[in-house]
């Protein structure tokens, strides 16, 4: 079988079977990362999910250092979750927030993050604020109004509505000055973009998109200054011990951020896509997600009633369009049964930068590097009839 082929119900087929282009919602996992999942869920029906555990201990453990080097930290500073929204909840739930204090979001902010920031923000008495954008539609770093009330700043990598990519660094850079804490939520960077180079204090992730893990998986990563600075509430006694009657003392890693009970199986598929991410390099992935993205948006372009909607100085393996003529949702199911498996974003995933440009919902496309150049162009046939 060729390495990363995908298998459906069991068997390995070609990803030419389906023009696939969306790596953004849930990939199509490498055979490697079915063969660890189905292999330890089998042995757990041999000698029990303890045991089963217990034999593959060492490869857990050694998956820290895995995600590690995939996003360029040290292991103590990596936790495994069952999400990225998991990640983001238990990360965000242990930020210090009090009256009066900023938290500063994108105009491409994810819905699952605003709702508990806005709750949060009742109950604290914090202030939620909306980073202004550029021409481009990123955010304007030199626009940016940070004091020392500033506490978080929650900066969206890759929106879900969208190609563009926010300059992590520059942000990260200015936001230093004052003192605050960035969140970065690479749930749609993570495994098509080299985030082994960025500055942050937090990023969350998960294993189902890019980085063509198993669904139910997710990455914390939390640098060591940033977590002497967190107070984690939601933690078992897998992230504490329990040293007496009346005392308890927690993990002095990021492990504080995990929970005792998991899916082996499912970790140890994620490190294994980490590992496939790790081997093919994520400076190629980079490139080859980016190639094939250009090469769709342009022949998106081409086409007459569609219209392209992606922003950015800066963009990516997310492709995002509208049709003149045929609404979203309508054109994404035609395209499925022409064997071209794409997306909706609705206003409501990414509510103010939709509204702000008067979008209800767009198709999404993202084509992973396993698409060949000619499925790009078979897909842009079948959009330009599915679009008439």
């Amino acid at each position: 079988m060729p390495p990363g082929s995908p298998v459906r119900g069991g068997t390995v087929v070609p990803v030419s079977d389906l023009i696939f282009l969306d790596s953004a919602g849930s990939s199509i996992p490498p055979a490697e990362v079915v063969d660890e999942v189905v292999g330890h869920l089998r042995r757990e029906t041999e000698i029990g999910g303890y045991r089963a555990a217990a034999e593959r201990h060492d490869d857990v453990e050694a998956g820290y250092g895995v995600l590690a080097e995939l996003f360029g930290c040290e292991p103590s500073e990596v936790a495994f979750t069952d999400s990225a929204t998991r990640s983001w909840l238990t990360a965000f739930d242990a930020v210090v927030l009090g009256e009066g204090d900023r938290v500063l979001i994108t105009e491409v902010e994810y819905g699952g993050n605003a709702v508990p920031m806005l709750r949060r923000a009742e109950e604290t008495g914090a202030t939620i604020e909306v980073m202004p954008s550029d021409r481009h539609g990123q955010v304007d770093v030199e626009a940016l109004d940070l004091d020392d009330r500033v506490k978080l700043i929650s900066l969206v990598h890759v929106p879900t509505n969208g190609g563009l990519v926010n300059p992590v660094a520059e942000i990260t850079a200015k936001v230093r000055e004052a003192g605050a804490l960035v969140l970065l939520d690479a749930c749609q960077s993570a495994g098509q973009l080299d985030l082994r180079h960025l500055d942050y204090d937090v990023l969350v992730c998960t294993g189902r998109k890019w980085l063509r893990g198993p669904r139910g998986t997710g990455a914390l990563v939390v640098r060591n200054d940033a977590r002497r600075r967190m107070r984690p509430r939601l933690f078992d006694h897998s992230a504490a011990e329990w040293t007496a009657p009346g005392r308890f003392a927690p993990r002095d890693d990021a492990r504080v951020f995990e929970l005792w009970e998991f899916s082996v199986a499912d970790r140890l598929g994620l490190i294994a896509a980490a590992k496939y991410a790790l081997a093919k390099g994520p400076d190629v992935i980079e490139a080859e997600v980016t190639a094939r993205a250009a090469r769709l948006r342009d022949g998106l372009a081409a086409i007459d009633g569609i219209t392209v909607r992606d922003l950015g100085e800066r963009r990516c393996g997310i492709v995002t369009f509208t049709s003149d003529r045929v609404p979203a949702t309508e054109l994404k199911d035609r395209l499925w049964r022409e064997d071209v498996a794409v997306t909706v974003s609705q206003r409501g995933s990414t509510l103010i930068d939709m509204t702000r440009r008067g979008l209800d919902e767009v198709v999404r496309a993202s084509p992973h590097y396993f698409v060949t150049d000619q499925e790009v162009d078979q897909a842009l046939e079948r959009i330009s009839r599915s679009a008439r």
